[in-house]
């Protein structure tokens, strides 16, 4: 970490470390722009693909940091960003488009959180109070994430297909019990 302040750093330019209490204190806000390339844990979660322009590769977003009308220390995260992934109905590259909103309430230790007000998820502060923003983001992206992409404007198969009698047979394991109950049946009769 530099000698150099977070305050004293150029206003477009977002620190790598923020001491977060001193940001509160402070009511510091930051603005900033990350290429995708940048989150390492995130990117297994992305469709690797030919670049569809500049403003897609790029995560936009806004940190900051305040106290709320009950006193409560919080950091405000908004994020904008387009991840391309992979959907799972037609096996296609497409953007995602992610828009997230998120209060995250300072906490020391984890009974703390009991006091945190509804729609404030809590974030544990380090001892020393350091935060790194690009982590958070990386976080609030990992969360955006949907389980199973599915690209809009796709819509899902619904159709019957038929099932074979083979099939059929060997989906149920009871149908060879079957089969011998009823051979026993012949010869006993």
């Amino acid at each position: 970490m530099s000698a150099e302040s977070p305050e004293s750093q150029s206003p477009g330019r977002v620190p790598e470390v923020l001491d977060a209490w001193r940001m509160v204190a402070a009511r510091r806000g930051f603005e900033g722009v990350l290429p995708l390339s940048s989150f390492t844990r995130l990117r297994d979660a992305l469709c690797e693909g030919p670049a569809d322009g500049g403003q897609d590769g790029d995560v936009r977003f806004a940190i900051d940091f305040d106290r709320d009308g009950l006193q409560i220390p919080y950091v405000e995260l908004r994020i904008d960003a387009r991840l391309p992934l992979e959907c799972q109905r037609t096996l296609q590259r497409y953007l995602e488009p992610v828009h997230v909103v998120q209060r995250l309430g300072l906490i020391r230790d984890e009974a703390e959180e009991a006091g945190l007000p509804e729609g404030y998820e809590p974030l544990l502060v380090p001892d020393d109070g350091m935060l790194r923003p690009a982590e958070l983001v990386e976080d609030e992206l990992i969360l955006a994430v949907p389980v199973v992409p599915l690209m809009p404007g796709t819509e899902a198969m619904e159709r019957d297909w038929p099932v074979q009698e083979e099939e059929q047979a060997q989906a149920n394991p009871f149908a060879a019990l079957a089969g011998l109950k009823k051979h026993d049946k012949k010869h006993d009769g």
